[in-house]
């Protein structure tokens, strides 16, 4: 229950399963029957002939779609809310799908990836489809869209850019933007938890740096073992630490931002794992991926939307603020029309800002 005690009338959430042609064989093993949540507002049931716009939630890094309708502490899972807004005429009745896009490595971000399965074609070519013909949708993108938190955040921004004829709007929270900022400034750290899984034990004394650098490839971004040791221990555990969850987390980005299917684990690394040195070449693919360094080149997608939303707390503890700032403005001055808002507070916990995006996605693609 959620702590406001809310009269609301609550809906319905239906758990259906999917088996994927899409994700069946991907490169992680991962299950390719998944369940996707549904929830439908009271609205649904009352009035059998009525339409609904449809809102597809994007959950953030280790999440699942589920974990969006179960129990919240303190407050309103993202269909209490929904049911909340609704009843508070804030919002009109609208249909949110809660997908299921976890994977071994933690998550993904929304995207097609030879290392970790094509996520963005599995939303867009396959539960789509289906949400529209299980569910009486308004079947068209100006009355779909979606929304998310942080990687959630940038599947969002980033199917605006890509999907313009899927997706209306968008409401992108906290996205991972500005990887000189967002990224670079943790693989130090991931690096320093790669390192216990080094092959040879090291010794006080003499070290050959430069010989070392080029073990096995670690100057061109191959893993010398030590990534598929990692790999191969954490899965093995339901536990772990802060610093292991960063380091998984910066592997899956490096298989989302550069994958490469001959390298090992399928994909490489911007650093050299030995000396930390940054190799151009790789880094280079990850900025390819960057949403500020993509508005000139999606411009004209983006400006087809009905609806873009963005917002960063300006405390974020990974510096997103920056990033979405620097967005922001490169697309005002792309001449694409959205709205930005900053608040003072950090990356957790805000899912109180969907009391202002999920309105503002109703008014984009409301009926």
């Amino acid at each position: 229950m959620a702590l406001k005690h809310s009269k609301a009338p609550p809906g319905s959430i239906l758990v259906l399963e999917h088996t994927s042609k899409i994700l069946k064989g991907n490169p992680l093993g991962d299950p390719h029957v998944r369940k996707v949540g549904v929830w439908v507002p009271a609205e649904y049931k009352a009035d059998p002939k009525r339409r609904f716009p449809v809102l597809y939630d994007l959950v953030g890094f280790t999440g699942s779609g589920l974990s969006h309708v179960g129990w919240k502490p303190f407050g309103d899972n993202v269909a209490e809310r929904a049911a909340r807004l609704i009843h508070e005429k804030k919002m009109g009745p609208v249909i949110i799908v809660f997908p299921d896009c976890f994977t071994a490595l933690g998550g993904n971000q929304y995207v097609n990836s030879s290392a970790i399965g094509n996520y963005a074609d599995y939303l867009t070519r396959e539960i789509v489809p289906l949400i529209d013909t299980e569910f009486r949708t308004l079947a068209s993108r100006e009355h779909r869209g979606c929304f998310g938190k942080s990687s959630g955040g940038y599947g969002s921004i980033l199917h605006a850019m890509k999907y313009p004829e899927v997706w209306g709007a968008i409401a992108d929270h906290s996205g991972d933007a500005y990887f000189d900022f967002v990224y670079w400034h943790d693989w130090p750290n991931t690096l320093n938890e790669l390192s216990k899984y080094r092959s040879a034990k090291r010794k006080p004394g003499r070290y050959d740096a430069l010989a070392e650098s080029r073990r096995k490839g670690l100057d061109a971004g191959l893993d010398d073992g030590r990534i598929k040791r990692f790999l191969a221990s954490v899965w093995k555990r339901e536990k772990l630490s802060g610093a292991e969850t960063h380091c998984i987390m910066n592997l899956c980005m490096a298989a989302t931002y550069d994958p490469d299917p001959k390298a090992p684990n399928g994909f490489r690394v911007p650093f050299n794992l030995e000396t930390g040195q940054v190799i151009e070449a790789r880094w280079k693919n990850w900025r390819a991926n960057d949403p500020i360094n993509l508005v000139e080149k999606y411009r004209a997608n983006l400006k087809k939307s009905v609806g873009l939303y963005i917002d960063c707390g300006w405390r974020d503890q990974y510096h997103i603020h920056y990033g979405t700032r620097l967005l922001s403005a490169r697309m005002t001055a792309a001449g694409v029309k959205h709205t930005y808002e900053e608040f003072d507070d950090n990356h957790s916990d805000v899912d109180y800002r969907m009391d202002t995006s999920l309105p503002f996605l109703y008014r984009a693609l409301k009926p």
